[in-house]
Parts: structure tokens; sequence; C-alpha cells
């Protein structure tokens, strides 16, 4: 007997019995099967994710089912309302400020839109740089549905993956690429404890203790046929420490086991791929004699500009790793494509992996550093345990996904495998150069990108970054009281703005120099064609002579419109930066030291020790003036990549607010009313929030008896 891979409190939280479980491959078979599941809900739907999207469809090529093709948030006030028993919760997470772009303008949970007892609420129970990352769907405890689909757009898609598809469209009409994607549907106690994990999310995310629902129900859809029966289903999580919670690895310990128990064949499907743990299994097995094949299905590229200039460029050092270990020829990397995408790629957001015929894991956790030990994720697996019956299932699902990428049906799969016994072999010999198949993935990227892009430990975080042991090691407890007031003196000019501007609209001082001059000298600039020089320049010059670059900005931001003078303002800034930090390097250590005092050799090793984070906190919090700072960075050789990554993703939160201000200020003095004073008010009341908090960490760092 082979020793079992799914222990409880190793790599699962706990592991409970299924009578019917279903792989649902693609957005459209789960999107359709999930709407046949709700409309039987009689008592309690739980939905978590990581997005929401009231206005997809979960039926959208079957108009004639007139409740069910409306998008989601009218389907769900539908289902509801009939009910008296039937509660919806939906739990998102609160997503940070870069992907609002990406998401519902007009927030679900707005008054009006929804039935009383549908409940919408944001989660931000996490700690800094995380994210809620599972995708669970629980209906009456007796159904739940688990895997890498969020509710959201761009998740619909059919197997066939049509380069254009009618109902594969943003929700202004543009067309949306192809993505495919796995969901597993489970009944019984797994589904049941699936309800207790996502009502314990609900708790810790809003006071509330929830009651598991009493109603005796069996939502499976009647024409959904079970690819497994009486399966055990284990439930393994990961979470970051967080407010006296311990941190939760079952997923990296899951993987690791998993494929430590590989005999013949790994087969994974999934985003990424720049997890270190799973990458040293990977290189372990691959090292070895007679080790197991490894097939990896990914996307050729990610779709984000940003992710593809770091998750990429990760990406591709570990491919690089693991092809240096493939001595034996055991290794291959694919991504899915058809004819019509060009040079594209089919999006893998599937989240799989496959042992042999014994196991399979299905969830939301990416092969990356973040979802083994930062995000909240949640995965499933099912081990065959020696049970024939399901480890045909398993294989047959294997044969299917491959069927799939490959355009052939499973059966040829199947038959070509029996023959070969190679899986690599198997798809080799299938594999065609044009039409839908499989190709192979070099993964590559330019050298260039690769030698800006800093480690994972900056890009693909393995833990979460506590803001408050930063500042107690960034800044010291001598310089405390110093920070503090270079803290309030920002402040103080904040409030010397809104001063202006009153003074410009309640005295005389506009009849010195009126609105028309004003908009005379933003003419000129903007009309200029070497507008964006001067500005340069001046961020330069400002710099060598030490000038505030807040007023720098405040003043782009009068000339400029918003976006622009940010673009401006944060690329006078960066080049300013790089011109001092080159002076400091051509002065070199021993003469800054003279100018800077023991300010260098602090700075030298906290940015030897935290990198592009230390440069950019210094950025946030001012230990030592702007000029200063880039002085003794040239001077202590710090790279720089990470002088000028740090100095960007630092400084990018007090542009973006001080060039928002002077534009609102600008306003104020043009158009003086009671709306734009309050607007400015309001922006300079966030801002000396802001400053307010920095100033109690710095108080409560600086407090006896606080460890260091």
């Amino acid at each position: 007997m082979e020793k079992r891979i799914l222990q409880e409190g190793r790599n699962c939280w706990k592991i409970a019995r299924a009578s019917r479980v279903k792989f649902l491959i693609d957005g459209g078979a789960y999107f359709s099967t999930l709407a046949d599941a709700l409309e039987a809900a009689r008592e309690s739907i739980m939905i978590l994710g990581w997005d929401f999207d009231s206005r997809v469809r979960l039926r959208p090529d079957h108009p004639d089912r007139a409740v069910a093709s409306q998008d989601l948030g009218a389907f769900l006030n539908a289902l509801v309302a009939p009910h008296e028993e039937l509660n919806a919760r939906i739990l998102i997470w609160d997503f940070a400020a870069i992907y609002a772009l990406d998401r519902e303008p007009v927030p679900f949970f707005s008054p009006g839109r929804t039935h009383p007892r549908i409940h919408f609420q944001m989660d931000g129970s996490h700690p800094i740089g995380s994210s809620h990352h599972s995708k669970i769907v629980v209906i009456d405890d007796a159904l739940a549905f688990i895997g890498g689909l969020d509710l959201a757009k761009g998740r619909w898609d059919t197997p066939a993956h049509r380069p254009a598809h009618p109902n594969r469209r943003n929700f202004e009409g543009s067309p949306l690429p192809p993505h495919h994607d796995v969901q597993m549907a489970v009944d019984g106690a797994a589904a049941a404890a699936l309800g207790d994990l996502a009502r314990e999310r609900w708790w810790r995310a809003t006071g509330e203790r929830l009651q598991a629902p009493a109603t005796v129900n069996d939502p499976w859809p009647s024409s959904l046929t079970p690819d497994l029966t009486d399966a055990d289903v284990a439930i393994a999580r990961s979470s970051p420490e967080y407010k006296g919670e311990s941190e939760v690895r079952e997923i990296e310990m899951l993987y690791q086991d998993a494929i430590a128990a590989a005999k013949r064949r790994i087969y994974l499907e999934n985003p990424y791929l720049t997890s270190v743990a799973v990458g040293e299994a990977l290189e372990k097995r691959l090292r070895e004699a007679r080790g197991p094949e490894i097939v990896v299905v990914l996307s050729q590229k990610s779709t984000e500009w940003l992710e593809g200039a770091t998750m990429d460029v990760l990406r591709s050092r570990l491919l690089k790793r693991l092809r240096d270990a493939d001595r034996f020829n055991r290794l291959s990397v694919y991504c899915p494509v058809v004819d019509g995408l060009g040079k594209g790629c089919i999006s893998v957001h599937s989240k799989l992996l496959i042992v042999d015929d014994r196991l399979v894991r299905v969830g939301s956790a990416n092969l990356n550093n973040r979802s083994m030990r930062l995000d909240t994720e949640c995965d499933v697996a099912v081990e065959a345990d020696g049970d024939p019956t399901i480890q045909q299932g398993i294989a047959r699902l294997r044969n299917c996904l491959l069927a799939e990428h490959l355009g052939l049906n499973p059966e040829k799969i199947t038959a070509r495998l029996a023959r070969k016994t190679s899986l690599i072999a198997t798809i080799e010999s299938l594999r065609r150069r044009r039409g839908k198949t499989l190709k192979v993935l070099d993964g590559s990227v330019p050298e260039w990108l690769d030698s800006m892009i800093p480690d994972s430990a900056i890009v693909d975080p393995e833990s979460p970054i506590a803001p408050e042991k930063l500042i107690e090691e960034i800044v010291p407890h001598e310089e405390r009281r110093a920070t503090r007031g270079a803290l309030f003196r920002g402040a103080t000019v904040l409030l010397l703005f809104l001063g202006l501007a009153a003074a410009w609209r309640f005295t005389g001082l506009r009849e010195w120099v009126d609105v028309e001059t004003i908009a005379s000298w933003q003419g000129l600039l903007r009309g200029s064609p070497v507008a964006p020089l001067w500005v340069v320049a001046a961020y330069v010059l400002g710099g060598l002579l030490v000038f505030p670059v807040t007023l720098l900005i405040v003043a782009t931001a009068f000339a400029f419109g918003p976006w622009t003078a940010l673009i401006y303002s944060l690329l006078g800034c960066v080049l300013s930066a790089t011109a001092l930090y080159g002076i400091g390097y051509v002065l070199g250590r021993e003469t800054v030291a003279r100018l800077t005092g023991p300010r260098l050799s602090r700075l030298n090793r906290l940015i030897e020790n935290h990198g592009i984070l230390a440069v950019a906190t210094i950025r946030l919090i001012p230990v030592a003036p702007y000029s200063v700072v880039n002085l003794i960075a040239g001077a202590a050789n710090v790279r720089l990549r990470h002088f000028v990554l740090g100095t960007l993703i630092g400084m990018s939160p007090g542009v973006a607010a001080i060039t928002f201000l002077g534009y609102q200020l600008d306003n104020a003095i043009r158009h003086p009313g009671l709306l734009s004073f309050v607007v400015l008010g309001g922006l300079l009341s966030l801002m000396m929030l802001g400053v307010a908090w920095l100033h109690r960490r710095l108080s409560a760092e600086s407090l006896p008896g606080k460890s260091k």
C-alpha cells in the first residue's frame, strides 16, 4: 500500500466525504450549472471571491430562459424575493486601488439595487499587501463550487475557445480573449465543510456569526452527471498570520507532498510559475534519474503590462532553472493556441495539479509565492487511495483537458497514451503546426528587462510587510523627533495652500495676479512642444539647489491638467533623483559621508537589507531631505534599478496626492465656490490624517520599553 498523500493537519485542514464530484471545465459549463443550482437554493447562498460583478450573465447563450439569462444582480434579486427564508451573502476582497478601473463602477451593494436579504460585504481583514483570493460558492451547505473562477467579467468561455465569441464580450461590447479555467462541484459533508469555512470568513470580515442552514435540500442539478462518486475531498488553505491567527500553509505543503509522491506523471495548469517552494520541489524530481515526467500548461504571457514586466521575468528565471535540471528530458512546458489569435495564446487561469492517476487538486491558488503564504486561498483535492473508479475519473479529467488543448476527442488521447505510456510522447505525437493545439513555451524575456527586475522577495513576496517594523528600522529612535517635525512642516505647507486659496477668494490678493494672467501662463506652457523638457529641467535644477520638491509638484499641477502633471512630476522626480544619485556616485563614499554624517552608512545598510522596499519607505517618510537621500544612495553604491524603482514606488502616492491637491487649489482660485473649497478641504483632511497616522506610528515606536 502506498503512503497516503492527504493528511489532515499537515497538508489539508479537513477531509470530508462527497457523494458526488463534478469537474466543470471552462466558465460556460460552470456558470450554467451554477444558475441551475442557485434556482434550487432555499435558505443560504454564500459567495466568496476575489472579484464580483453583478452585470455578468450566467446563461448568455440561453436568451429563452428569461430569469436565468438576466445579469447576475437581477438574477439573485429574483431568486431571493419569493423565498422568505433565503439569504444570499456575498463577500468580496476589498481590492487595491490598482484594480479600480477593472471593477464594477457602481457597487452591487448600493442602496436600492439589491433585495434586503442580499448582503454584500467587502473584506479587508488581511495584512498590508495581501488579498482574499479564494473563489467559493456554497448553497444550503449541500452543494459547493470551488476553483479558479470568480463571478466576474472575462471568465465565461467554452472549450472551443473561439478567437471571437459573441457572448465573450465586455459590458460595452468590446471582445474579450479566450479564457480557460476549471471549477469543481462537491456535495455532502464536503460542501458543509466549505460552508463552515465561508461562515468563518464572514465572521472575521463582519463580526456577524452565522448559523449553518437547517433546511434539508439537494440543489444538485438533475442534469449534472458526477465524474466521481463517494470520494473523500480534502480542503487545503493558505492564509497569512494576522491579528493573532497563525499562518496556514497547507496548500504549499500539499504541492510539495504531491510532487514528491509522483511516480510517473505530473500534470500542471496555472497562470503563473514563480513559487520558490514548488520550483524547488519540481527541480528536485527532475534531477532524479527515475523521476516522473512533468507537463506544465501556462499562458504564453501575462495579459497586464505590470505582470508582464515582473511575474513573467520571475517565471523565465524559474523555467531556466528547471530546464537546467532536466538532464533526462522529462520536462515539457506548453501554452494552448488557436487559429485567429495571431501570436497570442489562450489565457490559462486554471489552478490544477494531477499526479499519476492518483490525485487531483483544483482551487484558487496560483503557483506563486503570494498564493502559498501571503493571500487567503482554498483548494480541494481527491486522492484515489487505490479505488480504480476514482483513478479512472482522474485520468479521464487529465485526458479531457489535453484533448481540449489539442483540439481532439478524449478517446484519442486515452488510446495514444496507452500505446506510448509517456505523456510527453503522447502530446508530441498529437501536436499540430496549425489549428487548436499546444505550443512549446519558451518563456524567456529580454536581458535588459531581466536585469531591471529584482528578486521575488519584492515582486512576489512570501510574507506580509509589517509597516511598524520597517519604520522602526528605517527611522532610528534618535531621529524620530526630527522626522515628526518634518511631517508637520509638510502639513503646515499644505494648510498654507488652503489659506492661499481662501485669501485669493476673500481678499484683494486676486487683484495682484488675476486669473487671466495665470491662464495665459498655463496656455504658453501647455502649447509649447518642449514643455516636458522645461518641466524635467526644472526638477533636475531644483534637486541640485535643494528646492522643495513639493512646490515643484504643485506648480506642475497648476500648469497642466492633473493626469499630465502627474506623469511630468513623476518623471521629473525620478530623473532629478537619478541625476543626484550620479553626483553622489562620482563624489564617492568618503566625500558624501563628510557632508551627511552617519546617515550614509545607515541608509546603505537598510537598502542592502531591504532593497526597493527601503528606498520606497524612505521616500514616504522624511528621514532625510530629498536631495540628501539621492546623494547618499549614489555614494553608497545602491543598485540603480533598486533606487529608480523604489523612488517611483515610494513617491507615486505623495506625488499623486499633491498633484490633485494642486489641481484643486487651481480650480478653487479659478472657479471659487463652496463646492471647490469643500473638495479642497477634504483632500487636505485626508492628507493630514495620513500625517497623523505616521506620527502615531513613530511615537508608538519611541515609547520606553518598546522592543526593537
